[in-house]
């Protein structure tokens, strides 16, 4: 399965919403259809939202004609960064999108020197460049983040939470990605995935991964993973994120921070696995993160049969915060940042950017 792909001026999407039951695709010809597929999760995971939406980008360029500008490229770029901030709102805590979009504005900018016919051109060619990097970068991850779970020197038992794979990204996925590269080296005994409710992304989309590549995985319930912990001999949680503050404070999907609670408990070392666009250095800590509350139909109901009567009152964040106390270490394409806090994340940006 491919979770996007740019065809002849097209995006193409696979409707995650379906899976795994049934492998559709959706085809996006306008910015306001790739608003739609991220917003409903069609397509999800923070590096694959920020590749989408840089294709987004592209397409609400097109949407704007060009004849009527007269050349005035400053008034065209005004008008596509208008629509940029439209699509920014289609999900609030995912900092890749906002990454992505700020990419594909200060592009437009720079191309409109070079006039109006070399604005498009330009948006299209930096959307594909970030796809094409975000594949480098899963792969750089991945072997990071296998060296550094292979110190413990034996096959390991993990448990991950939500999907932070291949369908989460358009390489072979952040926290997956390792899962991957470890066992290429032989070094996973079992994988446990829970299944994250309300929307069921570790049951419909991790497990389904881990079977089709051949990776042992069992499925759990979200309120098993304690007792999975306790019973099972638990090596390492690792999952993806969706922002990273400057303090290494992590948001993810709603129920990361509980299993982050029960793996310090337990003494089991919690990783998070995400690229250096998903950082927003803005933030100083975890509270400022803007946190995403979805349709309460979502909770009331189990994959759209009523499990609650419909006027119940309903809580549905969509993600949680999990404190860099928990967390061993943040995998990233240029290392592994252990132990992250206020000061050490700060020194591990500026580093990589020295080597630049």
């Amino acid at each position: 399965m491919e979770t996007l792909r740019w065809q002849k001026g097209q995006l193409i999407l696979l409707d995650q919403t379906k899976l795994p039951m049934t492998e559709d695709y959706r085809t996006c010809t306008s910015w306001q259809d790739v608003y739609d597929a991220i917003a409903i999760l069609a397509v999800r995971g923070a590096p694959a939202i920020g590749v989408a939406a840089a294709y987004g980008a592209v397409l609400a360029a097109r949407s704007l004609d060009q004849t009527a500008y007269g050349g005035d490229t400053a008034a065209f770029c005004a008008d596509f960064e208008d629509l940029c901030r439209r699509l920014d709102g289609a999900r609030p805590t995912a900092v890749n999108l906002h990454w992505a979009l700020e990419q594909m504005k200060e592009t437009a900018r720079n191309a409109a020197g070079q006039g109006m016919a070399a604005i498009v051109p330009a948006l299209e060619a930096k959307a594909v460049q970030l796809h094409q990097e975000d594949v480098a970068i899963n792969t750089a991850m991945a072997e990071y983040g296998a060296d550094e779970l292979a110190k413990q020197g034996k096959t390991l038992t993990i448990l991950t939470h939500c999907n932070a794979g291949a369908l989460a990204t358009a390489g072979v996925g952040t926290a997956l990605g390792v899962i991957r590269a470890l066992h290429k080296r032989g070094l996973i005994r079992m994988v446990y995935a829970d299944e994250t409710r309300p929307l069921l992304q570790g049951a419909r989309l991790t497990v389904s991964e881990l079977m089709a590549d051949g990776i042992p995985v069992t499925l759990i319930t979200d309120n098993m993973a304690a007792w999975v912990m306790k019973t099972k001999g638990v090596d390492a949680v690792i999952v993806g994120a969706d922002r990273i503050t400057a303090n290494g404070d992590t948001a993810n999907k709603i129920g990361t921070y509980g299993v982050s609670i029960l793996a310090r408990a337990h003494g089991v070392p919690f990783y998070v696995a995400a690229p250096v666009s998903t950082f927003d250095l803005s933030l100083q800590t975890g509270e400022q993160i803007p946190i995403e509350e979805r349709d309460h139909d979502e909770v009331r109901c189990f994959q759209g049969v009523p499990a609650a009567l419909p006027d119940a009152a309903v809580c549905n964040p969509a993600f949680d915060v999990t404190p860099h106390k928990n967390i061993a270490a943040i995998i990233t394409e240029k290392g592994v940042l252990s132990h992250p806090d206020a000061v050490q994340v700060p020194a591990f940006f500026a580093e990589f950017t020295e080597k630049r």
